[in-house]
């Protein structure tokens, strides 16, 4: 047996037996800055789930468009885990904007980028003419960036724009068959449990 086995088998007693073993071994993941402005990823709390990624630049997305927003950073993930970008909570409550989930792979070493989407549908302004300030992130008005379409949103450099999630994958392989076992819900599709 390893040594990390015998010592955590050596906590066993018959009074902890039922307790638990904590192992705090974490995974190191080598971020590199692509760009002197880019800012390393950040946790608000100790126990959160997700890295907080920040705007590289400034982008306007416009009502209907979709934006790559450019974090400046490329991440070495270790063989077997992946990166998941997604929303943040207070952006999708606050804004029309919408972070596409997204996944990188340990694999992959070109930089990190955030898909986001601007849903704002205006079907009462006939008069494209018409141009307005940019809202913010949390839907503010901003004064002096320009006149856009209403509905366009600004992420400025520098704002959390999304999360990233660091996970470990199953080991999985997928083998064809003639047939698939049996379940509660079989051949059942979409909305077969109800709305």
């Amino acid at each position: 047996m390893s040594d990390k086995l015998n010592e955590l088998l050596s906590k066993i007693t018959p009074d902890n037996r039922h307790g638990e073993i904590t192992i705090n071994n974490p995974e190191t993941v080598k971020v590199k800055r692509l760009h002197p402005d880019a800012i390393l990823p950040t946790k608000a709390h100790s126990g959160d789930a997700g890295f907080d990624l920040y705007a590289l630049e400034d982008v306007v997305i416009e009502p209907g468009e979709t934006a790559l927003i450019k974090t400046g950073l490329a991440f070495e993930l270790p063989e077997g885990f992946e990166l998941q970008i997604r929303p943040r909570s207070g952006i999708t409550l606050k804004s029309k904007l919408r972070v596409n989930l997204g996944t990188v792979d340990s694999g992959y070493r070109a930089e990190v980028g955030v898909v986001v989407d601007n849903i704002y549908h205006e079907d009462c302004n006939d008069d494209e003419d018409f141009l307005y300030s940019p809202f913010d992130i949390t839907s503010s008005v901003i004064s002096n960036r320009g006149h856009y379409s209403y509905g366009s949103y600004i992420v400025r450099k520098g704002e959390r724009i999304a999360q990233a999630v660091i996970q470990r994958l199953p080991s999985v392989e997928l083998i064809e068959v003639d047939s698939l076992g049996d379940s509660d819900r079989g051949e059942e599709g979409f909305g077969s449990s109800g709305i």
